[in-house]
């Protein structure tokens, strides 16, 4: 999903299809309490407060555990798995879903987590399967076997294939398969069970990780040593591919995983030439098209199933049927060490975000929103000055012990060596203009002295 989706901005968080961010909308999804409780969320602890940000912009609640390293969905699935079944009951039914997944039809969806919940509660692991309507090669396939006594929807699972290539995908589809969605249901205990009969090490790391689990700011964060000890792996391969308790329920709900840009264009509203234009866009003489841009105005001109995504510092176009190589691309970014490829402009943070505008050899521009409530580190730094003009709200400025307050088309300077921290009491969004004017504009020049959200 690159240009849109970067490491620091993945694309869980972002409105790929209407308004709402993919985890906002499965957020939304489970929030019947007639079938569902309180969501756990578990994420990777540099995305604790963009998670916490999203929740309150849906007015939403959850419990967020923190995983302190990437160590892959066998890992995560565990770790939950031993929090509900220590906060909870053992017994407890549980839907793992992923955040970065589209379920078209959720209220449909949410009546067959039900349904799944019952086989969950006799010991099955449930997962999902979508009834194929192209030979994607991009996705794992389940063969479908007996069908169960207590539910004749719900089949035992014959055969897992990982992604075939067309014509195998061809044959699959003809002979019944379906595609697996990776989302499933089980029992906390049955899954703990089978996580620990197949790979022990994940199951012993992980259930230490929640025992030693400590509350910071509101959230749980899995113990570091512990969790590192699980061996990085899908569940897929830790478990599912090998228990014998796993069932698939057929969920034709509308599901993708929005893995690529073609399948954003095939779930967004069209016009009349089979074209999704968003944002500042326009098309002329031209078909089958998916145009988002973000700033600047993008026309397209006489072309046919391309793919145009412009952000404020790159762009991608690509023929449609070419848009699963934009991983290869971003992997050659990578490797040409271009920042583009995992840091956006804007840059968030737990007290709202800031985005360069401009940058020279001896200043930076910054655009700064802090949140209603939000205060910026105690800080200093070494190597520049600042100015702040204020452009929106009011500013409480802490200056070498001072505290003053700016208004909207007021400003304040920052010398170099000051102690400064900036923060807003208003009920409104505080933004502001920063220049900075020095030799050196690392975010490593600054010296955190006092934080409320115990960053280092």
């Amino acid at each position: 999903m690159w240009p849109e989706s970067r490491e620091s901005l993945p694309k869980q968080f972002i409105p790929l299809i209407g308004q709402r961010s993919t985890f906002q909308s499965i957020v939304s999804l489970v929030g019947d309490p007639a079938v569902f409780d309180t969501p756990v969320v578990i994420t990777n602890f540099d995305y604790r407060f963009r998670v916490a940000e999203q929740l309150k912009e849906i007015g939403a609640e959850a419990v967020i555990l923190l995983e302190p390293d990437r160590r892959d969905s066998a890992a995560a699935v565990g770790a939950a798995a031993a929090w509900v079944a220590a906060a909870r009951e053992p017994t407890t039914v549980v839907a793992m879903l992923a955040a970065d997944h589209v379920f078209e039809d959720g209220k449909q969806f949410a009546q067959l987590c039900a349904q799944a919940s019952v086989a969950a509660a006799a010991g099955e692991i449930v997962t999902f399967g979508v009834t194929p309507d192209h030979p994607a090669t991009g996705y794992g396939y389940i063969h479908p076997g007996a069908r169960l006594a207590r539910d004749p929807q719900v089949r035992r699972i014959e055969r897992f294939v990982e992604k075939p290539d067309e014509t195998r995908a061809r044959e699959f589809i003809e002979e019944g398969y379906l595609w697996n969605s990776g989302n499933f249901v089980f029992r906390a205990d049955v899954m703990l069970e089978e996580l620990q009969r197949f790979e022990p090490e994940i199951a012993s790391a992980t259930a230490a990780a929640v025992s030693a689990a400590k509350k910071d700011l509101g959230f749980v964060v899995l113990d570091h040593d512990s969790f590192a000890k699980a061996r990085k792996t899908s569940i897929d391969y830790a478990v599912m591919e090998r228990t014998e308790k796993a069932v698939v329920l057929t969920a034709d709900v509308g599901w993708s995983d929005v893995g690529e840009w073609s399948a954003v264009w095939r779930l967004s509203p069209q016009d009349a030439s089979g074209s999704s234009l968003r944002g500042r866009a326009v098309a002329i003489d031209s078909s089958n098209l998916l145009v988002r841009s973000e700033e600047q105005l993008t026309a397209v001109i006489g072309l046919k199933d391309v793919i145009v995504v412009a952000t404020g510092d790159a762009v991608l176009v690509a023929h449609r049927s070419q848009a699963d190589k934009v991983k290869k691309l971003v992997e050659r970014l990578k490797a040409e060490g271009r920042p583009e490829a995992t840091e956006h402009r804007r840059n968030y943070r737990p007290w709202g975000y800031y985005q360069s505008v401009d940058q020279g050899s001896r200043y930076q521009v910054k655009r700064i929103v802090v949140r209603p409530g939000g205060r910026l580190s105690l800080q200093k730094h070494h190597h520049r000055a600042e100015h702040w003009v204020v452009v929106r709200g009011a500013a409480e400025v802490t200056l070498d012990g001072k505290v003053e307050h700016v208004h909207e088309n007021e400003s304040i300077y920052l010398p170099i060596g000051c102690t400064h921290r900036l923060a807003n009491p208003g009920k409104i969004d505080l933004e502001l203009i920063e220049v900075q004017t020095g030799s050196y504009f690392g975010e490593d020049d600054i010296v955190r002295i006092e934080d409320v959200y115990n960053r280092k």
